[in-house]
């Protein structure tokens, strides 16, 4: 099962990669250099494999004499920049080809591995209508299955509820730190209210939006009766090219809606179908969005 969400050589690719945020948090490190953690330290965590432009005293030099083989040793250092990712498990995350839940997965196991490669500590906090029961990992590379295990184990099911969700979680979080929500932003009320809260609570917010094709792109033509994956609630509408390309436009416009809240706020957003690879997600409009180094 592991394979399915992550294979080993999409594990290579990743090895070079950083999370990555502007702000500032007065006495905590992380996320802005990769090699900042190479080198001497406070306590031995792990080692990783040398890149050209790496510091070549944190190489392993004993471990280069038996393996021929050049590694870095990589430290803790503390206290670190909380790393949050809150992944939504809602009943509408169902949908799609292939599903945003899926895809969501996929994309936080990723995330988490180049998190835990560069020793940051990574907390996965599945939600819907409320936070669900979370996993923190941290410790090197080596811990990767855990958090894998972890997202497959994930079902998707109930409403969503952001305003109950992030008042809970600036309760139960109240260190600052970065945050990323991978979720599709689909609920009754509004989100941007409870995304500019958490925000203004003096958090760093990175929003993943995904969408399948028919998020956007409806495909239906005439009278059809469409029901809400979360509610039940069904309403009937009559599809034509006009209808169309007007439910397109309203989509694109709630993403640029979230888009330009989170830059106000200092964040970053980043919008993906589900119908993009998510190596390409990763290596193109991640590093674009300067979500990862």
């Amino acid at each position: 099962m592991a394979e399915a969400l992550i294979d080993q050589s999409f594990l290579e690719r990743l090895e070079r990669l950083t999370l990555h945020w502007q702000k500032s948090f007065p006495g905590l490190v992380g996320g802005h250099n990769r090699s900042r953690f190479a080198g001497s330290g406070q306590e031995f965590l792990d080692h990783r494999g040398f890149f050209p432009g790496d510091d070549l005293r944190a190489i392993n030099w004993r471990a280069f004499m038996r393996l021929d083989k050049l590694l870095l040793k990589l430290f803790q250092v503390e206290p670190r920049v909380p790393v949050r990712m809150l992944i939504d498990t809602s009943a509408s995350m169902t949908t799609g080809n292939p599903s945003k839940f899926d895809y969501a997965r996929r994309l936080a196991a990723a995330l988490s591995y180049v998190g835990l490669v560069r020793l940051e500590t990574m907390l996965l906090q599945p939600f819907a209508n409320t936070l669900h029961d979370p996993l923190t990992c941290s410790g090197g590379r080596h811990r990767i299955r855990p958090a894998v295990e972890f997202l497959e184990g994930l079902e998707a099911s109930g409403r969503t509820d952001f305003l109950r969700v992030v008042k809970q979680f600036v309760s139960e979080y109240p260190q600052r730190g970065l945050v990323i929500i991978v979720s599709d932003f689909l609920d009754d009320q509004e989100c941007e209210k409870p995304l500019q809260y958490l925000a203004d609570f003096g958090h760093e917010v990175f929003l993943v939006q995904l969408w399948g094709e028919e998020d956007r792109l409806p495909p239906h033509d005439g009278e059809i009766e469409i029901e809400d994956a979360e509610t039940g609630a069904s309403v009937k509408m009559n599809f034509d090219e006009g209808a169309r390309l007007a439910y397109t436009e309203a989509f694109d416009q709630y993403a640029r809606a979230l888009r330009e809240l989170t830059q106000r706020k200092g964040g970053r957003y980043v919008g993906l179908p589900t119908t993009m690879p998510v190596e390409q997600a990763i290596f193109g409009t991640f590093l674009q969005a300067r979500g990862l180094q």
